[in-house]
């Protein structure tokens, strides 16, 4: 009698290890999100008011994981300012692929439209000022050879400018982040 008990506890005993080595693998494979920051903003009014105001801006994007390559849909990039936010000036990344444990730099410059950066600039004339940024992007996993579903990312963050157009050099860089109390909810443009 004892040995039809042990027949089948031990057929459970092999299924529960199974699922625990499972459990082990999924948490210590399951990729981290990439983290994006800014590095460097510069807004330039430009001498002649017939040309284009302009947003130099440097942003780092990581990829954390070790064992998952990342696959980036279109990224797009807004700068906002104002209350509510005014879309100063929106640029769209093309997709790309990041290599696991790389670091990307992104830099480009970005139009800015006339009729938000007006008080924006006034505003950096006169101290310092807080341009917000939001991302919005989609990207899929790839871990041994297996490509994952499409993860939606939204972060946004607020960049704290000096009067002199630039960056405030506080930090190193600025990580943008997903949702936070302090940074309130923008509006971000599909």
């Amino acid at each position: 009698m004892c040995e039809g008990k042990s027949l089948y506890i031990w057929p459970l005993k092999v299924i529960g290890l199974l699922g625990l080595i499972v459990l082990c693998l999924w948490l210590a494979l399951r990729p981290k999100n990439p983290s994006y920051s800014i590095m460097f903003i510069s807004i330039q009014h430009p001498s002649n008011s017939s040309e284009n105001c302009t947003i130099f801006y440097s942003l780092q994007i990581e990829n954390p994981n070790k064992d998952s390559s990342i696959y980036y849909d279109k990224t797009i990039l807004s700068f906002l300012y104002g209350e509510p936010e005014d879309e100063v000036g929106e640029t769209t990344i093309v997709p790309f692929h990041q290599g696991t444990g790389n670091t990307r730099d992104v830099s480009d410059t970005v139009n800015a439209k006339p009729r938000p950066f007006k008080p924006l600039f006034s505003a950096i004339s006169n101290a310092t000022t807080e341009l917000k940024v939001a991302l919005i992007t989609r990207y899929r996993y790839k871990t041994w050879g297996i490509k994952s579903k499409f993860h939606g990312l939204q972060l946004k963050g607020i960049l704290p400018i000096d009067s002199d157009g630039k960056l405030s050099r506080k930090k190193k860089k600025y990580p943008l982040s997903r949702n936070s109390n302090k940074l309130g909810r923008f509006k971000i443009r599909h």
